[in-house]
C-alpha cells in the first residue's frame, strides 16, 4: 500500500555555539513509479506533436514537389516492388526498380536551388505607355560546389517570362537580360522571381522564391500644353477684378461712410477735408481654382481605345497644371456596388504633388460598370469643392448635348467649364454649347491646338 513522503527533522546542539537542523524527504516505491510514469507520458506528448510537426511539413514538402507524373511514379514503384517479390513476376520487380532508379534520378536535379543569390534589377520606376524597359537578371552560386542547371521564373504582371541558368561554378555569375514591354497603360508587378528545379521528365518539381518585388507604372501617354490663366476665384495673390469689395489688397477709390463699414478702412485725410467720414474701396483680387473630371464610368464609352484617349487628356491637362503650380483638383469616380448606387456617391482625389505622382495615380485608373457616371461625379465635385473656377471634364463619345448640359449644370454657376470629349472616329473642333466649352478629340496630338484655342478664348 502506497505511503505518503515522510519527513524527518533532527536538531542537535553543542554547547551553546552551533545548532544544524537537518530535513530528510523520502519516496515509496509507489511514488516514484508515478513520476516516472508522468514523466513518460510528458516525453510521449511532446515527441507525438513533434512528428505531427515534421509529418505536416513532409505532407507539405510532398505535395509541392512531388508532381501528378511523380505521383503514378511512386504508386508504379510501391506496385511494382510489392507485387513482383509476392507474385515472383519479374516484370512487376523490373517496373517498381525503374521507377524508382527515375525518381532518385529526378531528386539530384533538385539540389542545389538554395545555393542561388538571385537579384533583380529593373533600371526605370516609371515608362510610357508603348515603350520597352530594360532590366538584369543576376545569378551568383553562393555555395561551395557547382549546381546543376536550373531555371528561373520571373512574373511580369499576368504573364511570366522564363530564363534558364546553367551549370554553376562555385562562385560564378550569371547575367540575363531582361525586356519588359509596356504597350499598355497600367501598373505591372515584375517579380518575385522564382528559381524552378525539376527533372527532365518532369516527376518532381520544387519553387524557391526570392522576395524582391518591382513596381513599374506605365505613364499614359501625354503632350505638352500651353499654359492657361482662365478661370478666377476670390484669393490674395491674385489678379484684380472690376468686383468692388471692402477688404482687399487693391485699392480701387474713396467713398462715404455707411453704417457697417470697418472703422479700420476709414481714410482720415479725406474724411479731413470732406468734414464727412470717407472709407477705402478696394477691388477683389482673384487666382483661378482648377479642376479636372474625368469619369471612369464603362458605360460612357465606347471602347478601350477611347478611354485611353481620354485618360491620355486628363493627364495631359493636369500635367500641365501642377508646372503651372496651379494646385489643380483631379477627380475620378469613385466604385460603388450596385444595391447602393441610389444613397452612396464616391470621387476620388488624385495625387498632384509633382507630375510624376500625379501619372502615377493616373497609371492604376481603369473603367468598370460600378463606377460613378459623368453627372454623379460633377455633382459631387461641386459640393465637395464650391470654389473652382475652371473645370476640365473629360468624358466619352457616348454621353449626349443633353447628358452634358445635365452634368455641367450641376456645378456653380460662376464656373467656367470646359468639356473634352474623346472620339477617335472624330474630327477635332471646338464648340460652344451654351456657356460650355465642347471640345471634340480624335487623337491625343490634336490636344494641344484645341487648348491653344481655349486659352486664346
Amino acid at each position: 500500500m502506497p505511503v505518503d513522503p515522510t519527513t524527518r527533522t533532527s536538531t542537535s546542539a553543542s554547547t551553546g555555539t552551533a545548532t544544524r537542523t537537518e530535513t530528510i524527504t523520502s519516496f515509496t516505491h509507489g511514488g516514484a513509479t508515478r513520476r516516472a510514469g508522468a514523466r513518460l507520458a510528458i516525453i510521449g506528448s511532446r515527441t507525438w506533436r513533434r512528428l505531427r510537426r515534421r509529418a505536416r511539413r513532409m505532407r507539405g514538402w510532398l505535395g509541392e514537389t512531388v508532381t501528378p507524373a511523380g505521383w503514378i511514379a511512386v504508386a508504379a514503384a510501391l506496385l511494382g516492388v510489392v507485387l513482383g517479390l509476392s507474385l515472383a513476376i519479374v516484370e512487376w520487380l523490373a517496373v517498381g526498380l525503374a521507377a524508382f532508379v527515375l525518381l532518385l534520378i529526378g531528386g539530384l536535379f533538385l539540389l542545389g536551388g538554395n545555393a542561388y543569390e538571385v537579384d533583380l534589377g529593373v533600371l526605370a520606376d516609371h515608362v510610357v505607355a508603348g515603350e520597352e524597359v530594360a532590366g538584369d537578371i543576376t545569378v551568383r552560386n553562393a555555395s561551395r560546389h557547382p549546381v546543376l542547371p536550373g531555371r528561373l521564373e520571373i512574373p511580369i504582371g499576368a504573364a511570366v517570362a522564363d530564363t534558364l541558368v546553367p551549370l554553376l561554378a562555385p562562385g560564378a555569375v550569371h547575367r540575363e537580360r531582361l525586356l519588359i514591354p509596356a504597350q499598355r497603360r497600367g501598373i505591372i508587378d515584375v517579380g518575385p522571381v522564382r528559381s524552378v528545379r525539376e527533372d527532365p521528365i518532369g516527376l518532381l518539381h520544387r519553387d524557391i522564391i526570392w522576395a524582391k518585388r518591382h513596381t513599374l507604372y506605365v505613364h499614359p501617354r501625354t503632350v505638352g500644353l500651353p499654359t492657361t490663366a482662365t478661370g478666377l476665384t476670390r484669393d490674395l495673390e491674385g489678379i484684380p477684378s472690376r468686383v468692388l469689395v471692402d477688404d482687399d489688397i487693391s485699392f480701387h477709390a474713396i467713398r462715404e461712410y455707411v453704417p457697417g463699414d470697418s472703422p479700420r478702412n476709414i481714410h482720415w485725410k479725406s474724411t479731413a477735408k470732406t468734414g464727412a467720414l470717407m472709407v477705402r474701396q478696394y477691388e477683389e483680387t482673384r487666382r483661378s481654382r482648377v479642376g479636372v473630371l474625368l469619369s471612369l464610368a464603362a458605360e460612357e464609352y465606347a471602347e478601350d481605345d477611347e478611354f485611353e484617349l481620354a485618360v491620355s487628356a486628363a493627364a495631359s491637362i493636369g500635367v500641365r497644371l501642377v508646372r503651372d503650380r496651379r494646385e489643380p483638383q483631379v477627380v475620378v469616380s469613385g466604385e460603388v456596388p450596385e444595391g447602393a448606387r441610389r444613397v452612396v456617391r464616391a470621387v476620388r482625389r488624385l495625387a498632384t504633388a509633382t507630375p510624376v505622382l500625379l501619372l502615377d495615380d493616373f497609371s492604376g485608373v481603369d473603367r468598370t460598370p460600378l463606377m460613378m457616371g459623368l453627372a454623379e461625379i460633377t455633382a459631387l465635385t461641386a459640393r465637395q469643392l464650391p470654389d473652382l473656377s475652371l473645370v476640365f471634364v473629360v468624358c466619352g463619345s457616348v454621353p449626349t448635348l443633353r447628358d452634358l448640359r445635365e452634368a455641367t449644370r450641376r456645378l456653380d454657376p460662376g464656373t467656367t467649364v470646359v468639356v473634352v470629349c474623346a472620339d477617335p472616329t472624330a474630327r477635332p473642333g471646338v464648340r460652344r454649347v451654351d456657356d460650355v466649352l465642347v471640345l471634340t478629340l480624335g487623337a491625343i496630338d490634336d490636344l494641344r491646338h484645341l487648348m491653344s484655342r481655349v486659352v486664346q478664348a
